[in-house]
C-alpha cells in the first residue's frame, strides 16, 4: 500500500503521512466496513483515496515535486547476479523511469491498472472518471510510455 501511495504522490514524506491517516482511518470508520470485500481491499481503497486526494490538492497549488524514489524501490546489490538479470534489472529501473516521467494522469492510470491490478470500472470510482475514459486514458497512457521508451532507445 506504501509503494501505491509513493507512485501517486511521488513523495516519501507525503505516502508515510497518507499510510498514517489512512490506518487512522480505517480504525476510526471501522463500524463501515462492509465484508463483502476483504479488508486489505478496503484499506487499500482508503489509501489509494487519500493518496489521490493529495495529489489533487498539489496539483490545485500547482506545487510541483519531482522526487526519483526508483533507485530506493529498486536498489540492490548486483553483485552476485548474472549478467541477464542485470540486464532485465537495468530494463525494468528504465521502464520505471519513464513511467514516472509521464504526465501524472497517465502515470496514476498506468499504476492502478497494470502494477496495482484494478480494472476500468474500479479505476473509474478511484479517479472520478467513466469506464470509457478510464480505458482511453489507459490506451493513450500505453501509447505515450511506448513513444518515450522508443525516443530514448529503451
Amino acid at each position: 500500500m506504501y509503494n501505491t501511495s509513493l507512485r501517486i504522490v511521488n513523495d516519501t514524506a507525503e505516502a508515510e503521512d497518507i499510510m498514517q491517516e489512512g490506518f487512522l482511518k480505517a480504525f476510526s470508520k471501522i463500524d463501515s466496513f462492509r465484508e463483502n470485500s476483504t479488508f486489505g481491499a478496503w484499506l487499500k481503497r482508503i489509501v489509494v483515496n487519500l493518496s489521490i486526494s493529495v495529489h489533487n490538492k498539489k496539483a490545485k497549488l500547482k506545487e510541483v515535486v519531482y522526487k526519483d524514489e526508483l533507485n530506493n524501490e529498486m536498489s540492490y546489490d548486483f553483485t552476485f547476479h548474472h549478467q541477464q538479470e542485470n540486464m532485465e534489472t537495468e530494463n525494468v529501473n528504465k521502464l520505471l523511469e519513464t513511467l514516472n516521467s509521464l504526465k501524472d494522469n497517465y502515470r496514476i492510470a498506468l499504476s492502478l491498472y497494470f502494477i496495482e491490478g484494478y480494472d476500468y470500472e474500479e479505476m473509474g470510482t478511484i479517479l472520478n472518471l467513466s469506464y470509457a475514459n478510464c480505458r482511453t486514458t489507459v490506451s493513450r497512457a500505453k501509447e505515450s510510455l511506448r513513444k518515450k521508451m522508443l525516443a530514448d532507445g529503451r
